[in-house]
């Protein structure tokens, strides 16, 4: 897509955010699977159901633009990825596997946190009011959904991979 006004600079970072969190939402399942925690892996199931309503919240911005919903491919979002499965396949030890997991989870919502703050300030600048607060509610989203990584791996991850 060429890119020649700020609405399309808007539309081309949404359509990147769309593919991320769809890749988000087909790979939280491996994530959930991998984990040996009770926490990680119920994180990584509750963090799908909301991916799933981000994907939809996309979608009405998306329509308030008068766009069609279309992805297009994020490498960082696949690099990302390919490294969280690189980790779930190489460590062998479940408690270590479980602190790779939630280093990967989180480089994965900083990225989504970035991609968040831009599109609200964009959407604010573009009068696009509706699209900014259903964005914020995804960054709120995004933003807890690392604390509570933050805190799994503090409270008890990271002290059992160096028991």
């Amino acid at each position: 897509m060429q890119v020649k006004s700020m609405n399309d600079l808007f539309l081309n970072t949404l359509r990147d955010i769309y593919y991320a969190e769809k890749q988000i939402y087909k790979n939280l399942p491996k994530m959930a699977k991998a984990a040996a925690s009770p926490e990680l892996k119920q994180a990584f199931e509750k963090h799908r159901d909301e991916t799933e309503q981000q994907i939809e919240r996309l979608e009405l911005v998306f329509e308030q633009f008068g766009a069609s919903p279309r992805s297009i491919r994020c490498e960082a979002m696949d690099g990302i990825i390919a490294e969280a499965k690189e980790s779930m396949g190489e460590v062998e030890d479940e408690a270590v596997c479980d602190a790779a997991l939630i280093a990967s989870a989180q480089t994965i919502e900083h990225y989504e946190i970035a991609r968040y703050g831009t599109l609200i300030a964009w959407a604010d600048r573009l009068g696009k009011k509706e699209a900014s607060k259903l964005l914020g509610e995804t960054l709120e989203e995004e933003k807890k959904t690392d604390r509570l990584l933050t805190d799994l791996a503090e409270s008890k991850v990271n002290q059992d991979a160096t028991a």
